[in-house]
Protein backbone atom coordinates (compact mmCIF):
# COMPACT_ATOMS: atom_id res chain seq x y z
CA UNK A 1 0.00 0.00 0.00
CA UNK A 2 1.27 3.23 -1.14
CA UNK A 3 1.60 5.88 1.72
CA UNK A 4 1.19 9.89 0.75
CA UNK A 5 3.92 12.22 1.24
CA UNK A 6 2.02 14.68 3.30
CA UNK A 7 1.16 11.66 5.59
CA UNK A 8 5.11 10.92 5.70
CA UNK A 9 5.97 14.48 6.23
CA UNK A 10 3.53 14.73 9.18
CA UNK A 11 4.84 11.57 10.60
CA UNK A 12 8.53 12.83 10.12
CA UNK A 13 7.69 16.52 11.88
CA UNK A 14 6.07 14.62 14.99
CA UNK A 15 8.96 12.27 15.77
CA UNK A 16 11.35 15.49 15.44
CA UNK A 17 9.19 17.13 18.15
CA UNK A 18 10.65 15.98 20.93
CA UNK A 19 14.22 16.16 19.54
CA UNK A 20 13.27 20.15 19.08
CA UNK A 21 12.40 20.43 22.51
CA UNK A 22 14.99 19.28 23.98
CA UNK A 23 17.53 21.10 22.22
CA UNK A 24 16.28 24.32 23.41
CA UNK A 25 13.51 25.58 21.81
CA UNK A 26 10.64 26.14 24.69
CA UNK A 27 13.28 24.24 27.39
CA UNK A 28 13.61 25.48 30.90
CA UNK A 29 16.19 28.10 31.39
CA UNK A 30 19.72 27.05 31.58
CA UNK A 31 21.57 27.87 35.08
CA UNK A 32 24.21 29.54 33.46
CA UNK A 33 21.61 32.31 33.14
CA UNK A 34 22.49 35.52 35.78
CA UNK A 35 20.35 35.43 38.81
CA UNK A 36 19.17 38.15 40.77
CA UNK A 37 21.22 39.03 43.44
CA UNK A 38 19.76 39.72 46.96
CA UNK A 39 19.17 42.82 48.13
CA UNK A 40 22.32 44.81 50.68
CA UNK A 41 20.86 44.86 54.07
CA UNK A 42 20.65 48.84 54.64
CA UNK A 43 23.03 49.97 57.68
CA UNK A 44 21.78 51.65 60.49
CA UNK A 45 22.42 55.03 59.75
CA UNK A 46 21.16 54.58 56.14
CA UNK A 47 17.85 53.39 57.62
CA UNK A 48 18.24 56.22 60.16
CA UNK A 49 18.90 58.95 57.10
CA UNK A 50 16.19 57.10 54.97
CA UNK A 51 12.98 57.59 58.24
CA UNK A 52 14.59 60.87 58.91
CA UNK A 53 13.68 62.44 54.95
CA UNK A 54 10.18 60.24 55.33
CA UNK A 55 9.61 62.14 58.12
CA UNK A 56 10.65 65.63 57.10
CA UNK A 57 8.40 65.21 54.40
CA UNK A 58 5.40 64.62 56.72
CA UNK A 59 6.62 67.05 58.80
CA UNK A 60 6.12 69.60 55.67
CA UNK A 61 2.38 68.07 54.80
CA UNK A 62 1.53 68.64 58.26
CA UNK A 63 2.91 72.10 58.77
CA UNK A 64 0.38 73.06 55.09
CA UNK A 65 -2.72 71.79 56.83
CA UNK A 66 -1.63 73.62 60.16
CA UNK A 67 -1.78 76.86 58.54
CA UNK A 68 -4.77 76.14 56.39
CA UNK A 69 -6.02 75.31 59.56
CA UNK A 70 -5.22 78.59 61.06
CA UNK A 71 -6.71 80.62 57.88
CA UNK A 72 -9.90 78.67 57.72
CA UNK A 73 -12.90 80.75 58.57
CA UNK A 74 -15.81 77.67 57.81
CA UNK A 75 -15.53 75.77 61.03
CA UNK A 76 -15.58 71.83 59.60
CA UNK A 77 -12.56 72.86 57.10
CA UNK A 78 -10.72 74.46 60.29
CA UNK A 79 -11.66 70.87 62.06
CA UNK A 80 -10.80 68.71 58.99
CA UNK A 81 -7.59 70.74 58.51
CA UNK A 82 -6.72 69.90 62.15
CA UNK A 83 -7.37 66.59 62.24
CA UNK A 84 -5.42 66.03 59.34
CA UNK A 85 -2.20 68.42 60.25
CA UNK A 86 -2.73 65.93 63.62
CA UNK A 87 -2.76 62.70 61.78
CA UNK A 88 0.94 64.25 59.76
CA UNK A 89 2.78 64.67 62.84
CA UNK A 90 1.80 61.49 64.50
CA UNK A 91 2.78 59.68 61.19
CA UNK A 92 5.79 62.18 61.08
CA UNK A 93 7.15 61.51 64.95
CA UNK A 94 7.01 57.57 64.16
CA UNK A 95 9.42 58.10 61.85
CA UNK A 96 11.57 60.33 63.38
CA UNK A 97 11.69 57.94 66.45
CA UNK A 98 12.69 54.96 64.33
CA UNK A 99 15.77 57.21 63.00
CA UNK A 100 16.94 58.25 66.62
CA UNK A 101 16.78 54.42 67.12
CA UNK A 102 18.63 53.36 64.06
CA UNK A 103 21.27 56.40 64.76
CA UNK A 104 20.80 57.67 68.58
CA UNK A 105 23.48 60.13 67.62
CA UNK A 106 21.45 61.85 64.72
CA UNK A 107 20.99 65.27 66.52
CA UNK A 108 18.63 66.30 63.99
CA UNK A 109 16.05 63.53 64.00
CA UNK A 110 16.10 64.32 68.35
CA UNK A 111 14.98 68.34 67.15
CA UNK A 112 12.26 66.54 65.50
CA UNK A 113 11.24 64.17 67.53
CA UNK A 114 10.88 67.55 69.93
CA UNK A 115 9.04 69.26 67.33
CA UNK A 116 6.09 66.79 66.46
CA UNK A 117 5.63 66.06 69.54
CA UNK A 118 5.49 70.13 70.83
CA UNK A 119 2.48 69.94 67.75
CA UNK A 120 0.65 66.86 69.72
CA UNK A 121 0.78 69.31 72.46
CA UNK A 122 3.48 66.91 74.59
CA UNK A 123 5.45 69.65 75.78
CA UNK A 124 7.47 67.94 78.56
CA UNK A 125 8.48 65.18 76.15
CA UNK A 126 9.47 67.55 73.77
CA UNK A 127 11.22 69.27 75.96
CA UNK A 128 13.51 66.21 76.67
CA UNK A 129 13.60 65.88 72.90
CA UNK A 130 15.37 69.32 72.07
CA UNK A 131 17.65 68.27 75.11
CA UNK A 132 18.66 64.97 73.84
CA UNK A 133 19.45 67.25 70.36
CA UNK A 134 21.12 70.10 72.13
CA UNK A 135 23.21 67.39 74.30
CA UNK A 136 24.57 66.20 70.87
CA UNK A 137 25.20 69.84 68.84
CA UNK A 138 25.13 72.23 71.96
CA UNK A 139 24.00 75.62 70.39
CA UNK A 140 21.77 74.14 67.97
CA UNK A 141 20.03 77.04 66.86
CA UNK A 142 17.09 75.29 65.73
CA UNK A 143 16.40 72.79 68.93
CA UNK A 144 17.11 76.33 70.93
CA UNK A 145 13.93 78.31 69.17
CA UNK A 146 11.82 75.15 68.87
CA UNK A 147 12.50 75.34 72.78
CA UNK A 148 11.56 78.51 73.34
CA UNK A 149 8.05 77.47 71.67
CA UNK A 150 7.62 74.65 74.10
CA UNK A 151 8.96 77.36 76.94
CA UNK A 152 6.45 79.69 76.09
CA UNK A 153 3.39 76.91 75.57
CA UNK A 154 4.55 75.74 79.32
CA UNK A 155 4.57 79.37 80.22
CA UNK A 156 8.38 78.78 81.43
CA UNK A 157 8.83 82.52 80.19
CA UNK A 158 12.14 83.65 81.92
CA UNK A 159 13.24 80.35 79.79
CA UNK A 160 11.69 81.87 76.75
CA UNK A 161 13.65 85.14 77.26
CA UNK A 162 17.24 82.97 77.26
CA UNK A 163 16.11 80.97 74.25
CA UNK A 164 15.75 83.92 72.40
CA UNK A 165 19.05 86.35 74.00
CA UNK A 166 20.95 83.24 73.03
CA UNK A 167 19.48 82.97 69.57
CA UNK A 168 20.10 87.00 69.06
CA UNK A 169 23.45 86.99 69.40
CA UNK A 170 24.20 84.30 66.65
CA UNK A 171 21.07 83.44 64.56
CA UNK A 172 18.52 86.77 63.82
CA UNK A 173 16.71 85.30 61.67
CA UNK A 174 15.78 82.22 64.51
CA UNK A 175 15.58 85.29 66.91
CA UNK A 176 13.15 86.87 65.05
CA UNK A 177 11.08 84.02 64.33
CA UNK A 178 10.61 82.96 68.21
CA UNK A 179 10.08 86.80 69.04
CA UNK A 180 7.14 87.17 66.67
CA UNK A 181 5.75 83.60 68.58
CA UNK A 182 5.77 85.48 71.58
CA UNK A 183 3.79 88.28 70.31
CA UNK A 184 1.08 85.71 69.09
CA UNK A 185 1.29 83.96 72.60
CA UNK A 186 0.39 87.13 74.13
CA UNK A 187 -2.08 88.24 72.34
CA UNK A 188 -3.93 84.61 72.92
CA UNK A 189 -2.92 84.96 76.86
CA UNK A 190 -4.95 88.39 76.07
CA UNK A 191 -7.96 86.60 74.53
CA UNK A 192 -8.02 83.94 76.86
CA UNK A 193 -7.97 86.35 80.19
CA UNK A 194 -4.66 85.24 81.55
CA UNK A 195 -3.11 86.53 84.36
CA UNK A 196 -2.68 89.76 83.22
CA UNK A 197 0.38 91.02 85.67
CA UNK A 198 2.48 88.38 84.39
CA UNK A 199 1.38 88.70 80.64
CA UNK A 200 1.46 92.64 81.07
CA UNK A 201 5.65 92.52 82.46
CA UNK A 202 6.39 90.04 79.45
CA UNK A 203 4.88 92.15 76.99
CA UNK A 204 6.86 94.85 77.56
CA UNK A 205 9.64 92.65 77.69
CA UNK A 206 8.85 92.10 74.13
CA UNK A 207 8.00 95.25 73.38
CA UNK A 208 11.92 96.68 74.28
CA UNK A 209 13.34 93.51 72.59
CA UNK A 210 11.27 94.23 69.65
CA UNK A 211 12.58 97.88 69.39
CA UNK A 212 16.55 96.72 70.24
CA UNK A 213 15.75 94.27 67.52
CA UNK A 214 14.33 96.83 65.17
CA UNK A 215 17.27 99.41 65.64
CA UNK A 216 19.88 96.81 65.31
CA UNK A 217 18.75 95.70 62.17
CA UNK A 218 18.47 99.13 60.77
CA UNK A 219 22.25 99.60 61.97
CA UNK A 220 22.98 96.50 60.06
CA UNK A 221 21.42 97.65 57.14
CA UNK A 222 22.98 101.44 57.04
CA UNK A 223 26.18 99.61 57.33
CA UNK A 224 26.04 97.05 54.65
CA UNK A 225 24.40 99.58 52.38
CA UNK A 226 27.45 101.73 53.17
CA UNK A 227 29.77 98.77 52.22
CA UNK A 228 28.13 98.42 49.00
CA UNK A 229 28.74 102.15 47.71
Amino acid sequence: MRIGVPFVVAALLVSAAPAAWSAGGNSMPSNNLPSMAPARELTPEERAKQAYNSGVRAVKKADKYEESAAKASDPRKKDKAEKEAQERYGDALAKFELAVQSDPSMYEAWNYVGYTKRKLGNYDAALEAYDHALKLKPSYPEAIEYRGEAFLRLKRLDDAKQAYLDLFAGNRALADKLLGSMKTWLDTQRTAGADPAGVEEFSKWVAERSQIAGQTAAMTREGAGASWR
